[in-house]
Parts: C-alpha cells; structure tokens; sequence
C-alpha cells in the first residue's frame, strides 16, 4: 500500500479526500485531482502555479490580454478564473470597469493580490460552474470571457456552455474564448504522449482535439461577426524565451496528466517516464508548434 505526503498530511494513493465545501478530491501519486468533474489536470499548488506561469506566457505571446474590440467595457465576466490574474489585470487596465472572476473555488488569499499590490478595488469573486448554469441575469456583461476550459468541459456540453455564455452578454457585447489543443511535430515520443492523453482525457468525457471549433460553437449560440485566429508558439529552444515558456508549461501538462494516465491502465509510470524523456531530447533538434485558437463575437443588439 502506497502511501504520499502532501498538505501536512499522509495520503493513501486513490484515496478520496472531502472538501470543507463539499469537493471530493482523488489522490493519484503526488497529485490531488477533482473526483466528480471531467476536470483532467490537477487541482494542488503546483497546478495554481503552472496556470500563473501559463497566463503570463500568453500575455508575452499575444502582447495583451484580450483580442476583442473593446471599447470601454462597463462590466466584464472572466468564467473559469483560476488564480484571478487575468481578471484582475483587465481590472486595472479598465479601473472604471466592473470585473467579476467565477470559478468553482475562489483563489486562496494569497494569490488575491496583482503581484504588485492588493487586489483591485473593481474586482470580484463570484462562485459559480459554468457547467450549472452561472448566477448572473440574462444580459449582465459588455464582455464575456473565458480560456482553457478544455479540460475542464464534456465534449457534449460546450454547446449549453457556449449559449450560456451568450445568455449573460449584454445585447450589442463581445464574448471571447481561447483554447489550445495539442503540439505539432514534436517527435514520435511527443506523439505518444499526446495519445496516451486524449485517451486518458477521453475517458473522463473530455475532447482535447475541440479548439479550433470553439468558434463553431459560439456561432450556433447566435453570436454574429465571429472571428477565429490561430496562434502557433513555439515550443523548445529554437523559440527562444517564448520558446522556452512554452515547453514549460508543455511538460507541465504532460507532468500533471501522468498520473491519470497511469491509473487508467492506459501506459505504465516506467514507460511515460521514459517518452517523457525522449521528448525533451527530441525538442532540441524538432521545431515544434503549441496551438491556440483565439475566437470572438458580438451579441446581437
């Protein structure tokens, strides 16, 4: 019988943790995972910071936060919040903008402030699942924005998702969505892996190939004006630092998803180890791409 460490507390691998609020969590080797949602990747500190460090790569990658033409927003939603960075950044470049963050858990205390001081005096939390429908009236939001939620939606849910995100846009307002799906011509190893994955992600409802028709989805809600844009960032040291970045939070992922792998059946520890290795030998010699596909549209007035 296994048994790991974390929190201050011992933990038996594939035990089920409750939460104060009601959360079941599963232990899989090192990693906490949601017990009764698709949710792939973790939910433990190190996850917290990968999505930190991930939002900060965008933002380099893209040069700002958001790809919708706003114009002076009166209220902005951010839907599956996480940690609140981009939140609270779009609070401070809008300070007379209202900007609620919603997300399952609100962020621990001390992820609450900006990085360089409290937290912005126009941003809140709001507790909510967009899978349950979200606690704000029809028509609330100038703009409406959600990103990599991939993981985290059943395949034959994101239609309901996307008409309720169109439910809480004002008529006239922007709604925006980006998501990534997995890296191009990284090596056999690389191919392995994204495999093992899908079929992992697979198993819990999940579509990690859906990206690039997100922006279907938002046009079959009645969004109209649409527009799609795909961003490829490179991933390993030809890149350079964003290069860099990217392989990062690659491997963070690839990391995270081990264990789900594994207790899946779907490949041994020893064996993603070892493609895990090879692919970060493979990243030296291989000009491997990172897709993200960048998707908005204006509610009809």
């Amino acid at each position: 019988m296994a048994w790991l460490w974390g929190r201050g507390k011992r933990h038996q691998v594939g035990q089920i943790e409750a939460a104060g609020d009601g959360r079941r969590f599963l232990w899989l080797g090192e990693r906490r995972h949601v017990a009764d949602a698709p949710y792939v990747l973790p939910s433990d500190d190190q996850e917290i910071n990968r999505l930190d460090f991930q939002h900060y790569m965008l933002r380099y990658a893209l040069r700002r936060n958001f790809a919708a033409p706003l114009n002076r927003p009166a209220s902005i939603l951010d839907i599956g919040s996480g940690t609140g960075r981009w939140a609270m950044e779009m609070a401070q470049l809008f300070p007379n903008t209202n900007v609620i963050g919603t997300d399952l858990v609100e962020p621990k205390a001390d992820n609450l402030s900006n990085g360089i001081g409290k937290r912005p005096d126009n941003y809140t939390f709001v507790q909510g699942n967009i899978l349950e429908g979200l606690p704000f009236a029809d028509g609330t939001f100038d703009f409406v924005h959600m990103r990599l939620l991939l993981f985290a939606i059943a395949k034959e849910t994101w239609p309901a998702v996307a008409r309720e995100l169109v439910r809480v846009t004002r008529p006239g307002g922007l709604v925006e969505s980006v998501e990534t799906g997995p890296q191009r011509d990284g090596g056999p190893a690389m191919d392995t892996l994204v495999q093992w994955i899908t079929e992992a992600s697979a198993r819990r409802g999940v579509d990690p190939l859906l990206g690039p028709h997100v922006a279907g989805f938002l046009e079959n809600a009645g969004l109209k004006n649409v527009v799609k844009r795909e961003v490829l960032l490179p991933v390993g040291t030809y890149g350079g630092r964003l290069g860099n970045m990217a392989a990062a939070d690659v491997f963070g992922v690839m990391t995270g998803v081990k264990q789900l792998v594994v207790a899946q059946g779907i490949a041994e520890a020893p064996a993603y180890d070892a493609a895990l290795a090879q692919v970060r030998i493979d990243l030296d010699r291989m000009r491997c791409t990172l897709p993200f596909y960048i998707a908005h549209g204006q509610k009809p007035k």
